[in-house]
């Protein structure tokens, strides 16, 4: 691994093939923005021949040109496939957003991987967001590596870098985290930097130089071997610490020989297993060369110590019903088990699927059986329908190259699943299957739209339900309390890129409105009301008054109504209409248009007319009487209150608390969670957590999460809710 020379590289122009799951690679590129790590795969697609230039494929294109969001805003914000070829084996390379908000393209990246290559820039080092996703690959034992990019920054130290990433992602055991490879150093320049220009082989002692643009393979000079003895020795007993043959270790202290490929073998099983990460420095190619620093040593590292699909164990299974199934080996002839990683759609070929394939094969034209979760609450219904498979491709950039099929453990596009979303599952027509859903963040972050005109508002609805279809992280909600079309989102970046695919994708212009919280209104105390509705302007006239007490009831009791009309003063048949009214009222609001609550209506007196009461009279006048209790009282205005429950580092439970208690929250409680972190319980008025999503990651520098839930609505504090009538009559 790393050390062996390779001499199949992948052919330019030709889509990669594997016909069998032990020549796949699948491999999730992790990091935060602007580590390097779509840089790094169009080096790495360049030196397997993928591309004839840094980055380019036959027609001009970039293999990072997937969506013109992301030329815009110089950002990757969704996953992208590159599939390329080395030695035989076709690795499916997974370039995933570094952004917080677009963490669903990276939690779907890692799902449809068996591997991890973590990039970290020696620039910016490592992140705490970084930091949580190795935990979650280390939960799952997923095997990883890292991979130094920017060495050619100013003050860039790979030493110092590697000891952070030991520090960060080593744990109890940094010995588990050690470079293959030493960085070699070129004259330094004028601004006294020392580029890098190759690389030292720790196992094999060798020198491979990329100054000229080609690897070059030499021997270390003089000077070059005391710098790499003391790191050699310590990968040497890493690698023996996780070697399956006890007698190595004693062998090795005893001053023996171990041989390279019993090393090669013992590192490559120790990284397949996820026990051991190996660390390597990786540099773009110069202009006009062909191989970047590294991205041999990396293609080598992919294909000797990365597992197959073979070794990765298929997500849970059950039948539509729930009924328990095994999961299926990954064979070519199995039964057909796919999952659906990332819906898109093209303005040509309408929505096209990203499918990982755990077992069986997926041929073109052939039906199979689409199976659908269901997410009511994020815009997503469950489904259970057979499609009919369109085509079958490999992306490449803005390319699409034809497959005649996808075996197990391999991805492929799918054209025209009409119906399938992401995360579901692609099955045989006749064994339908279910597979378990991965995590997907809530969405916390409120954006209320209305369609900007009354073109746009037939196109609406059609469009955010392609939007949510594509992206699980976003959720629909019609707002029965406000009347709100609300999109929930991870974020303000997440927010602006679906602003834009309305716009530019589906052609549907929004406004964006400031969102409201579900409001009510309640008694403060006891009040009466007298309701008179008189008119007579010839002919049949109107006659209705009604007297009412309203008293205040404990959280929770909604509208009471009650008669105690003695006398037949309000004719029995008018009674239900005033109660009508009443409600109708109650719904309207009584003070700042916002539903009341809460309260008992009492009716104790009236008049009727004979000949010009009515059920409409009644109505009018049970609301007139309400509202002129309503005139007389004090009406307190209730918000809804959420318990939030914030996940954080310890070193940040502080300014949290603090944050919380500004919010008017009060802390409920603590309690250690592990891993150096707390849980903090808080209930917080809703209405001061409307943008928490962005300002907990600020306080907590991206590690911190959070969840929320409704609890109740309670009175808001008279001087805020002096405001909110005030801004009320203002929009009246």
């Amino acid at each position: 691994m790393g050390d062996r020379a390779n001499a199949h590289p992948g052919a330019a122009g030709r889509a990669p093939t594997a016909d069998h799951p032990a020549f796949l690679r699948n491999v999730v590129l992790v990091g935060h923005s602007g580590s390097g790590k779509t840089t790094l795969v169009e080096a790495l697609a360049l030196a397997a021949g993928a591309v004839t230039r840094a980055g380019r494929v036959e027609d001009g294109a970039t293999v990072s040109d997937y969506d013109e969001i992301e030329h815009r805003q110089q950002r990757s914000v969704q996953l992208s496939l590159v599939p390329v070829e080395w030695g035989g084996f076709k690795i499916n390379l997974l370039d995933t957003p570094g952004y917080a908000d677009f963490v669903g393209e990276l939690r779907a990246g890692l799902r449809a991987a068996d591997a991890a290559l973590f990039v970290v820039s020696a620039a910016d080092g490592v992140d705490g967001s970084t930091r949580m996703v190795w935990d979650e690959c280390a939960a799952v034992g997923m095997p990883r590596a890292i991979v130094i990019t920017h060495l050619e920054a100013a003050r860039a130290d790979f030493d110092a870098m590697t000891a952070i990433c030991a520090e960060a992602f080593g744990g109890d055991d940094p010995d588990a985290v050690l470079p293959l490879y030493l960085p070699v150093h070129g004259a330094p320049g004028s601004d006294g930097h020392a580029p890098v220009t190759g690389l030292i082989g720790l196992l094999s002692q060798r020198v491979f130089d990329y100054e000229s643009g080609e690897r070059k393979e030499t021997q270390p000079d003089a000077a070059q071997l005391p710098l790499i003895e003391e790191a050699r020795n310590r990968l040497i007993e890493g690698i023996i610490a996780e070697s399956e043959d006890e007698t190595l270790m004693d062998r090795y202290l005893g001053g023996g020989e171990i041989d390279f490929s019993s090393l090669v073998a013992d590192l490559e099983r120790a990284v397949a297993r996820g026990t051991f990460h190996p660390v390597l420095a990786a540099a773009p190619a110069a202009e006009g060369a062909r191989q970047g620093i590294g991205t041999v040593e990396l293609l080598e590292l992919v294909t000797g110590g990365f597992p197959s699909p073979l070794e990765r164990v298929a997500p849970e299974l059950t039948t539509p019903e729930g009924k328990p199934r095994p999961a299926p080996a990954c064979a070519v002839d199995g039964p057909l088990v796919a999952e659906v990683i990332k819906t898109s759609s093209d303005p040509y070929v309408g929505r096209i699927s990203l499918v990982r394939v755990f077992s069986g094969t997926l041929r073109p034209d052939e039906t199979v059986h689409v199976s659908g979760h269901g997410m009511a609450d994020r815009g997503h219904q469950d489904h259970d329908v057979d499609e009919r498979v369109g085509s079958l491709s490999s992306p490449f950039g803005k390319q699409q190259r034809p497959l005649t099929r996808c075996v197990a453990g391999d991805l492929a596009c799918v054209a025209k699943l009409s119906r399938a979303e992401t995360g579901d599952t692609l099955s045989a027509k006749d064994d339908p299957l279910l597979m378990s859903p991965w995590d997907m963040p809530d969405p916390l972050l409120p954006l209320a739209i209305e369609a900007h005109s009354k073109a746009d508002e037939d196109k609406l609805s059609q469009g955010l339900a392609r939007l949510v279809a594509e992206d699980p992280t976003m959720r629909l909600e019609q707002n029965p309390a406000t009347h709100q079309l609300v999109l929930w989102c991870l974020g303000e970046a997440h927010k602006e890129v679906a602003l834009e695919r309305l716009r530019g994708r589906y052609g549907v212009q929004v406004d964006v409105v400031p969102h409201k919280v579900s409001l009510r209104e309640t008694f403060g105390a006891k009040a009466a009301g007298r309701g008179r509705h008189v008119k007579q302007s010839g002919g049949h006239g109107q006659f209705a008054i009604c007297e009412i007490d309203v008293e205040p009831l404990p959280p929770g009791s909604g509208i009471e109504f009650v008669d105690k009309v003695v006398g037949g003063s309000v004719p029995r048949q008018f009674i239900p209409s005033v109660e009508k009214g009443v409600r109708s009222q109650a719904a309207k609001g009584v003070a700042a248009g916002h539903p009341l609550v809460d309260v008992r209506v009492t009716l104790v007196d009236g008049k009727a007319h004979s000949v010009d009461s009515s059920d409409a009279a009644f109505q009018t006048a049970g609301a007139l009487a309400l509202r002129e209790a309503a005139a007389e009282a004090r009406i307190d205005l209730l918000e809804p209150v959420a318990e939030v429950q914030v996940l954080v580092a310890d070193d940040y439970v502080g300014p949290v608390m603090s944050d919380l208690s500004g919010r008017r929250g009060r802390v409920v409680g603590t309690e250690q969670a592990g891993g150096g972190r707390t849980l903090v319980r808080a209930e917080v008025p809703e209405i001061e957590i409307g943008r928490y999503a962005l300002d907990l990651r600020s306080l907590s520098h991206g590690t911190g999460r959070f969840g929320r839930r409704y609890v109740r609505h309670e009175a808001m504090p008279p001087q805020l809710a002096d405001k909110m009538r005030e801004q009320a009559e203002e929009g009246r």
